[in-house]
């Protein structure tokens, strides 16, 4: 009998956009099958790896950079190749919100020259953060190609801009890629009719060499901290360091107990979450190493208690 190929889905979009958040409603839609994920995170902390484990899932997660960068390609086909030998029937693979996806499909390639034509690949949905996009998409290359290479773009977080501004986001997407489906949702509460559809009918544009590449890679850095802060101070403390940052998140212990950080763009949010062994937040530099004095200096000023910053 032959076996049934494993449907791959690749999940992109930039850096708070909602990837981990789609991810688990996904999740939770699919949780009577067999689900391997590959999540791929920039820092070397698997912040959203903690989040996404669950005793049904399969999963590898690979940190420190993007699976389409050369420095983590070989990585990315190994666990891909893992992930074949288990009955699976979907793999969805979350990409690092700074990852160029450009050439997946050349790395799939050589994934099925490893282990054979065992995927059905399904196609890359990307997702967009609607507050953010506009200003995104004129700073940042890697939004453009992340548009550009999807099949379906998810325009997330509506609940959070008016329709001009929903008009506008619509018409730059449409200049980028033509073709691909789009949804629009808030909070990551998307429709799953994509499961049952041939996305690939959406493929416009040849892939192409990615910008991923350790030249290109920007500066992360993490933070430990083994004590309890008061969350107006947390949160001064972030609203000065957020600018030179892509992304800051992780969990953190509060005089109200344990929360999820997330900084991005100008929104700081607070959720609770499980206890951790110790806070820990990773930071993701617009201004490379130049980020490390205004963190030290911030958080003296503002919280004025021992903490470890690392590579």
């Amino acid at each position: 009998m032959t076996k049934e190929k494993i449907n791959l889905y690749l999940l992109t979009g930039f850096l708070g956009s909602g990837k981990t958040t789609v991810l688990l409603k996904i999740l939770d839609k699919l949780q009577k099958e067999k689900v391997g994920v590959i999540q791929n995170e920039f820092g070397k902390l698997g912040i959203d790896g903690t989040i996404l484990k669950r005793d049904n899932i399969e999963m590898i997660e690979i940190n420190k950079g993007s699976i389409f960068c050369s420095c983590l390609q070989l990585s990315f086909a190994q666990a891909m190749a893992e992930m074949s030998k288990m009955d699976l029937k979907y793999l969805f693979v979350e990409s690092s919100g700074l990852a160029d996806p450009s050439n997946v499909e050349e790395i799939l390639g050589g994934v099925e020259v490893l282990v054979g034509d065992v995927y059905d690949f399904k196609g890359v949905i990307c997702l967009i953060d609607g507050a953010n996009f506009l200003e995104q998409l004129g700073d940042l290359e890697t939004v453009n190609r992340q548009l550009k290479h999807c099949h379906m773009a998810i325009i997330n977080k509506v609940d959070l801009i008016d329709e001009n501004h929903l008009k506008n986001v619509i018409e730059d997407v449409r200049s980028i890629n033509p073709k691909c489906d789009i949804q629009i949702c808030s909070q990551g509460e998307i429709e799953f009719e994509f499961l049952e559809k041939n996305l690939l009918e959406n493929k416009w544009v040849e892939g192409e060499e990615t910008t991923n590449s350790p030249e290109t890679k920007p500066k992360s850095l993490f933070m430990n901290f083994d004590g309890v802060v008061e969350k107006e101070k947390l949160s001064a403390f972030l609203d000065v360091i957020k600018g030179d940052c892509y992304r800051i998140k992780g969990f953190f212990k509060l005089e109200d107990g344990w929360n999820q950080v997330d900084v991005v763009g100008k929104n700081i949010d607070f959720k609770p979450c499980e206890e951790k062994e110790v806070s820990q937040l990773v930071f993701i530099s617009k201004v490379g190493p130049k980020v490390i004095k205004p963190i030290f200096d911030t958080w003296e000023e503002i919280i004025g208690k021992k903490m470890e910053l690392k590579n």
